[in-house]
């Protein structure tokens, strides 16, 4: 059994197909991991839902912040926005079960034995594991639970930025969602920032990328995830950053988990249409 970790699909289902391919992925034996953000941007996205929903235990795929909306739109919480590709998966037939599978998704996963934890944006440096695992818990179980939609209409929103072990309700919740599934930056003391979406070294002089700061309560862990075209492939001993940007027209990437030395595999995004700026 191989276990393969790839990179921000967006609805890139053909790049998702030559990957796969690529990988000579076997759908009765290997596992992929799925750093969130199936859908959006990209032209195919109810066929990357159907594709990994239909993998059933075979696939582990986290939330990212594309999907968080996707639930939003689909509850009538929010309204898509005019780059949004939703429309496939909102007119589909199967979209009620989509929809469900989606919101019971983890916001966060951990395997011990393989020692690799799994998530869209990356961690806070205040959150050890533990804690982690008890915040995406808690959003977990929301997102699970029968008031589902009257927190996706508190979902958005960028306060609080910074953690604090009294946070409760909405605000607790709400920066969870930021931490798991939109930083990049932030300052030293931890407070989030959402403006910069460049790489490393385009950032202010007060930010630092959430995994070089310094005292880091997670930094024994070795954390997967995606979310940051821009900082693009980047591997450095427990960090496995893996966006590459498939639908900015560059290229989607895997790397294998049981065998992590060994080098990553990647197609490119090839005739897919130029994603809207």
């Amino acid at each position: 059994m191989a276990v393969y970790a790839i990179g921000d699909i967006q609805g890139c289902y053909d790049p998702l197909r030559r990957l796969l391919d690529l990988l000579r992925f076997d759908p009765a034996a290997d596992v992929l991991w799925l750093v969130g953000d199936l859908v959006n941007r990209g032209p195919h996205s109810v066929e990357v839902l159907r594709l990994v929903h239909g993998l059933g235990e075979r696939a582990v795929a986290v939330l990212g912040n594309h999907d968080l909306t996707l639930l939003a739109v689909a509850a009538g919480q929010v309204k898509p926005k005019r780059k949004d590709t939703f429309h496939s998966i909102l007119d589909a037939p199967d979209r009620d079960e989509l929809m469900d599978w989606l919101r019971r998704c983890p916001p966060l996963h951990h395997d011990a034995e393989l020692g690799f934890t799994l998530v869209h944006a990356g961690l806070p440096p205040q959150w050890d594991l533990a804690l982690a695992q008890r915040c995406a818990a808690e959003l977990a179980a929301t997102l699970r639970g029968p008031d589902y939609q009257q927190f996706l209409a508190h979902m958005f929103g960028g306060e609080p930025r910074r953690w604090r072990d009294d946070l409760s309700g909405y605000d607790r919740l709400r920066f969870t969602v930021n931490a798991l599934t939109r930083m990049r930056f932030c300052t030293a003391d931890g407070a989030l920032s959402f403006a910069e979406k460049g790489p490393p070294g385009s950032q202010g002089p007060d930010l630092l990328p959430w995994f070089a700061v310094p005292g880091r309560r997670n930094a024994d862990l070795n954390l997967v995830f995606g979310h940051w075209a821009s900082l693009g492939y980047y591997r450095v001993p427990g960090i496995y950053a893996l966006d590459s940007g498939c639908v900015w027209g560059n290229r989607l990437t895997a790397i294998r988990l049981d065998e992590p030395g060994v080098p990553a595999w990647s197609v490119p995004a090839h005739n897919l249409p130029p994603a809207l700026a």
